[in-house]
């Protein structure tokens, strides 16, 4: 693919965005929670792993190094596992209260899937190296 390092990039800046947009509002605390602001609850804030990640799979994206497209594959398959395990655990119904989901949890899941997909199929350039006949 010719732009898939720019789209994986643009995919890691909309994961980034996404981690301070809301993620669940949860009604009877009468509380919006975001990947980074979860006042109130035991959820951590899982946004700052996301934006790890996107920051190394950003200079990953870059380098136009066979080697750095292949860790490419394992630090985008980690922030797709992470945000598959955020989608889970924030969605889920505890005591009787179901947490409505907002869309910058659905951001982080599509941003995630879309720097997966564009570390997959990376544009390398491959130079054949010729034998000298002397």
């Amino acid at each position: 693919m010719k732009y898939s390092q720019w789209i994986g990039l643009a995919a890691a800046i909309l994961v980034v965005i996404a981690c301070y947009l809301p993620w669940i509002e949860i009604a009877s605390l009468s509380k919006i929670l975001t990947g980074m602001d979860t006042a109130g609850t035991n959820f951590g804030k899982p946004g700052k792993l996301h934006i790890i990640f996107c920051v190394l799979a950003s200079v990953l994206f870059l380098l136009p190094l066979v080697w750095a497209k292949r860790v490419n594959w394992f630090f985008c398959a980690l922030g797709l596992a992470w945000a598959i395990r955020n989608f889970l655990i924030y969605a889920r119904c505890e005591m009787a209260t179901c947490p409505e989901r907002q869309y910058g949890l659905y951001l982080v899941l599509l941003g995630s899937v879309v720097m997966l997909l564009a570390a997959l199929f990376p544009d390398m350039k491959i130079v054949e190296k010729t034998k000298k006949s002397s």
